[in-house]
């Protein structure tokens, strides 16, 4: 089974096509997901997206949401699920929107796949010998899906979700260790400096 079979790809907004030059050109003003937006790790991370203005109103399939899953068209292909948090964004013509039959396969799951060493190797084989490596809508729909149970996709999904949170927890703790030795460090060049005043 490919992916096509289970689910609708397509890619995003050209961003040039609608973009308002000017200040009284602008209809419209959209929060924008850009690259910086998303994680190695396939999360959405900040908060913070660059605006674009618009010269029209544009429509929904351009915009996230919830159970959408997007691919970044450029290398690493990273893959992100879209929950409640980061729906209604801008889709820039370098991510592809998949849709999926979700009796078939969870959009959480599928996120999860698509970030998996295998699925990014078969990226890389589509891409090899281009010097800029990207994909398209046409390779994504290829990828191979083994036909997995719902059940078995939901147990994976929650393995997954607890992983992350260790990750987040582990990279917490070595921030507050910096923190703690920068501290350190300074106090005792303090004490160093006082002890030669």
């Amino acid at each position: 089974m490919q992916l096509g079979d289970i689910a609708i790809v397509k890619t995003g907004l050209v961003l040039s096509r609608k973009k308002a030059e000017f200040e009284h050109e602008t209809k419209a003003t959209y929060n924008l997901l850009t690259l910086k937006n998303i994680s190695d790790d396939g999360t959405i991370e900040s908060t913070i997206y660059d605006k674009y203005n618009s010269k029209g109103l544009l429509g929904d399939h351009y915009f996230t949401q919830i159970g959408d899953v997007l691919i970044r068209l450029s290398y690493p292909n990273t893959a992100v699920y879209i929950d409640e948090a980061s729906s209604g964004l801008l889709i820039p013509s370098y991510f592809a929107i998949i849709k999926v039959d979700k009796r078939r396969i969870l959009p959480e799951f599928l996120a999860w796949y698509l970030n998996s060493k295998d699925v990014k190797k078969e990226f890389e084989r589509f891409q090899s010998g281009s010097r800029i490596p990207s994909t398209n809508q046409n390779i994504i729909k290829t990828i191979p899906i083994s036909e997995t149970s719902i059940e078995k996709q939901k147990v994976l999904i929650d393995i997954y979700k607890l992983h992350l949170r260790e990750k987040e927890l582990y990279r917490t703790l070595i921030e507050e260790k910096e923190k703690w030795f920068a501290g350190l460090l300074k106090q005792i060049q303090h004490k160093s400096e006082d002890n030669h005043g």
